[in-house]
């Protein structure tokens, strides 16, 4: 089990459970490489000789390293920094479309999922109503939330330019088969996405295994990094056929005034965020520190727990896998006669637990489970930090505002409000 008592939480009496939105929260070393950064360098990387740019260009290259090894690339300086993962797929998705080059006058078409965030269907949206793109949306299972691989492979067509994914619901919280997908996508040479945006630093992701040639992933969600950092692999190779979508300053060839071809510099214009990539860095060496294994086990561990106490309670649903097999700490919750909002505000009212309601920037993942004209759901997300205590507690919550409903509306009037005072 993850230690969380060497964990400083100014209020213990609150309950953090949107890790999905951001993690919260950090490992010690994260605040402490970047206070270290700004009281003792402050410099950016690459643009002088002296010593504190030079460190400051060593804690850089030191990230990429650690990301290296954390999703096994073949090559560090494929991995590259942005501003997050949405920031990353819209490199991903943009870069690869040509809008000057389409094949016998066919549109570029691409492959996404129901269960996909905004960060992937807002871009291919975008392309599609500029009329520079033709896509199709591969249903998933609405009880789990998976997609299956031979749909994948049935909607491929020989102009077909991408292939991307979510590969962990931030709605169900459903892993997908990625492995899966990837082989299908690398049998056709289709330049395979997956948005990590849930699962990098939860489960393990092998971006060899795994036949994936773009990863985005945030820094400040699961590799447990400040608010303003992201990432994305490119696997070696894929870099001659990614355009670029921005151009600037690298520090690098300065005399040119056409952006560097090589990599990193092709796709990292403008001054790093240096202070958040030294953050990102302590929390990346955190998670490699506690080994990926240990802990997607300890949230299967908060998962199992959370799922035994609520999964039969009459009148309380939650969505996604029975299970925690093909899951992460994600659960999106009903509550019957309660708005999702109202029992967002119940529960940190009454219980000082912090969830998020709403529609989670994923329309098509609530159309997928029926819950979009309902107004979504209200979202639980676990992080590393939480304990088996903390899933019992916001599973009493639960149940305690479930039974209190229940009562009120066996004995109240339709339009009395619910009283929680005295729970």
């Amino acid at each position: 089990m993850v230690d969380y008592s060497n964990t400083d939480i100014s209020d213990r009496s609150r309950l953090y459970l949107d890790n999905a939105a951001t993690s919260f929260p950090k490992p010690p070393q994260v605040l402490q490489e970047m206070t270290d950064y700004a009281m003792r360098l402050g410099a950016s990387a690459g643009r002088g000789a002296y010593r504190e740019a030079v460190e400051t260009g060593a804690i850089v290259t030191g990230c990429r390293h650690r990301l290296n090894q954390l999703f096994n690339g073949e090559n560090a300086n494929h991995f590259i920094f942005t501003l997050n993962c949405s920031d990353a797929l819209n490199l991903a998705i943009k870069g690869l479309i040509d809008p000057m080059c389409h094949d016998a006058g066919r549109l570029p078409h691409a492959i996404c999922t129901h269960i996909d965030h905004n960060s992937i269907l807002r871009p291919l949206n975008a392309l599609a109503s500029a009329g520079l793109l033709i896509q199709t949306r591969v249903a998933v299972d609405p009880s789990a939330g998976l997609v299956d691989p031979d749909n994948v492979r049935k909607a491929i067509r020989p102009e077909t330019k991408l292939i991307a994914i979510t590969h962990a619901s931030n709605v169900t919280g459903t892993i997908q088969p990625i492995r899966e997908i990837g082989r299908i996508a690398r049998e056709h040479a289709i330049p395979f996405i997956v948005d990590a945006a849930q699962s990098a630093g939860h489960v393990p992701i092998d971006v060899r295994e795994d036949c994936i040639d773009l990863l985005a992933a945030p820094g400040h969600k699961g590799l447990l990094g400040p608010l303003g950092t992201g990432l994305l692999y490119i696997r070696p190779g894929v870099e001659k056929a990614l355009r670029t979508i921005r151009e600037g300053g690298t520090g690098s060839v300065s005399e040119l005034d056409r952006q560097p071809d090589f990599m990193p510099d092709k796709y990292e214009p403008g001054s790093q965020n240096a202070i958040g990539i030294a953050g990102l860095s302590a929390g990346i060496k955190w998670v490699l520190s506690e080994g990926v294994g240990k802990l997607a086990a300890h949230e299967r561990e908060l998962c199992a727990t959370f799922i035994d106490r609520i999964g039969n309670v009459a009148g309380l649903r939650y969505f996604g896998p029975r299970g925690v097999r093909d899951r992460v700490g994600v659960f999106s919750v009903r509550i019957a006669d309660l708005a999702p909002e109202e029992l967002s505000a119940i529960l940190e009212t009454y219980y000082g637990i912090l969830t998020r309601s709403g529609i989670h920037c994923a329309p098509l993942a609530h159309q997928a489970i029926g819950t979009a004209a309902s107004g979504g759901t209200t979202r639980i997300s676990f992080g590393a930090f939480h304990t088996l205590q903390d899933a019992d507690s916001v599973a009493n919550a639960l149940m305690d505002i479930t039974r209190t409903t229940r009562c009120s509306r066996t004995t109240s009037s339709h339009d009395q409000k619910l009283e929680f005072e005295n729970v």
